[in-house]
């Protein structure tokens, strides 16, 4: 049983979706304290000249100690109807855009109150696109307690884990002796972002997954998976 905790984010990047791929069941830290100039709002897409921010505006004036799940969406700003536009624009010939903007359409005609419930309708929608069939799961349903690495061990025995995978940045705060104590084995990620044909030309890595997607439709699972027996021509 190896289970993947991570803190949701906004149209996540290909790392966030390879995690999932390896684990039986995906945890989304959602009720710790939201973080300023993060990954919780905001990603980033291709442009011509290279890549761009597409940044949801939160409320933050007077609430520095928010968690994610009471942060509320800045909805003075026209934020919507930008990222709508930066997307058609950009990807609008990509090879797959007719397939998957409609639903993405769906998703900006919305009314988004709360960050968190945006950032869970990006991520569903991306993994169910991608065809990633590993569980969703939230922390803030779950009877655990503890800080740092006590919380993330206190989540994995909750669901009988036997391995934790957890993204390399980690390394720097997890103690690996709480998790071998419980039995339970730490992995850590170790990504290597693969190459796929993007509208422009050259290759820039690291953005939202749903540039991939765009890109290369029925064929990103295996792109992200980096499975070789996948043809790279996405086209």
């Amino acid at each position: 049983m190896r289970v993947t905790i991570l803190q949701p984010s906004y149209l996540p990047w290909l790392g966030f979706f390879e995690q999932m791929t390896r684990s039986d069941k995906f945890v989304l830290l959602d009720d710790v304290q939201y973080t300023r100039r993060d990954w919780r709002n905001r990603n980033k897409v291709r442009v011509s000249e290279g890549w761009v921010w597409l940044t949801v505006p939160v409320q933050q004036k007077s609430r520095f100690a928010q968690s994610l799940l009471e942060t509320r969406i800045d909805n003075s700003v026209p934020w919507r109807r930008k990222h709508l536009e930066t997307l058609r624009q950009h990807y609008g010939k990509a090879p797959f855009f007719e397939k998957y903007f409609p639903r993405c359409q769906q998703i900006y005609e919305k009314d988004w109150e709360f960050l968190f419930d945006l950032c869970l309708e990006t991520i569903q929608f991306l993994k169910e696109e991608i065809g990633i069939e590993t569980p969703l799961l939230r922390s803030s349903e779950m009877k655990t307690s503890g800080a740092k690495t006590e919380r993330l061990i206190s989540i994995c025995r909750e669901l009988g884990a036997t391995h934790y995978l957890s993204g390399e940045s980690a390394s720097d705060y997890i103690s690996e002796e709480g998790f071998s104590s419980q039995g339970i084995a730490l992995e850590y990620q170790n990504y290597e972002h693969p190459v796929y044909p993007q509208k422009y030309p050259g290759f820039v890595p690291h953005l939202s997954a749903i540039d991939l997607l765009f890109n290369c439709g029925e064929q990103s699972l295996g792109i992200l998976k980096q499975d070789k027996t996948e043809s790279i021509r996405c086209s």
